[in-house]
């Protein structure tokens, strides 16, 4: 079961971060106005993300139901599962994710584009109570909430940002992709700040330290690994940085380097799937 939980909180994440982060990163790269080919391909992409998006929330409702009965009857009881959703903090919120979900798809299949942005946005805010985010109450508890908000905006964004970015270098028409570039560096030096300081931050307070200890085991492994993928993604950004003039000239290579910057972002979150489940070793006063 905890298996399948990790697999299907990594498969929600993704989804959910991809959409959002494409759906910001799209007209900040390319501007406003109609690109008919690359707005078609993405469309099709958060159409199919959005349900899968769908299903695999419904799972994990489904999966936490059965953990907390201890009984893989449990999750096909509806009485049980309107118990977590009614009682509990993590059915509450996911009552109003998965609303959200239902809704995207319907906007997305109209399509009613408006709305697409402010639903991926709730899509994205109702993911950070859920995990870690919740382990403390009070003023402390919401301050660490909003610190996953943050963290979760700059994590979709590079990620959503990087699939964008490989549609672009995909299409068969020319983009000029040094300006692109440049306007993904530019954005992309803010959402690494980010990203680094509310995740020393989410570190700080679950484990009461700067970095958690033991190094090598559980939770403090995991999250070496996901610090290390992150470091990729850094090294294969600065070096496309660095190589930007002309960049039009090594399309290919180009591509495969955003392509396996992307990757690795998605390892990350895999990563963070598993984190989600493991105890951060709070430390006594």
């Amino acid at each position: 079961m905890a298996t399948l939980l990790v697999l299907c909180r990594f498969v929600h994440f993704i989804v959910v971060l991809l959409m959002f982060g494409a759906c910001v990163f799209k007209p900040l790269l390319l501007g406003a106005g109609p690109h008919p080919t690359l707005d078609r391909h993405l469309l099709r992409i958060t159409r199919a993300l959005a349900w899968v998006g769908l299903l695999s929330g419904a799972a994990w409702l489904l999966l936490i139901t059965a953990s907390m009965a201890g009984s893989w009857d449990a999750a096909l009881q509806p009485a049980t599962v309107q118990l977590v959703l009614g009682k509990t903090f993590f059915g509450q919120v996911w009552s109003w994710h998965l609303l959200c979900n239902l809704l995207l798809v319907i906007a997305l299949a109209k399509p009613w584009p408006a709305l697409r942005l402010p639903l991926l946005a709730l899509l994205l805010v109702t993911l950070a109570p859920v995990g870690h985010g919740a382990m403390l109450d009070g003023l402390s508890g919401r301050l660490l909430i909003l610190n996953q908000v943050v963290h979760l905006v700059c994590v979709g964004a590079w990620l959503g940002g990087l699939l964008v970015l490989v549609l672009i270098l995909r299409q068969p028409q020319g983009y000029a992709l040094e300006p692109i570039l440049r306007r993904f560096s530019g954005v992309g030096y803010g959402l690494v700040a980010g990203l680094l300081v509310t995740g020393l931050i989410n570190v700080r307070v679950l484990t009461g330290q700067l970095w958690p200890t033991p190094l090598l085991s559980g939770f403090a492994l995991i999250l070496l690994v996901k610090v290390m993928l992150v470091l990729g993604m850094l090294a294969l950004a600065l070096l496309n940085r660095l190589r930007i003039e002309r960049c039009d000239e090594r399309r290919a290579s180009l591509k495969a380097s955003v392509l396996l910057e992307w990757l690795l972002g998605v390892a990350a979150v895999a990563a963070v799937s598993l984190l989600g489940t493991l105890p951060p070793m709070v430390m006594a006063n």
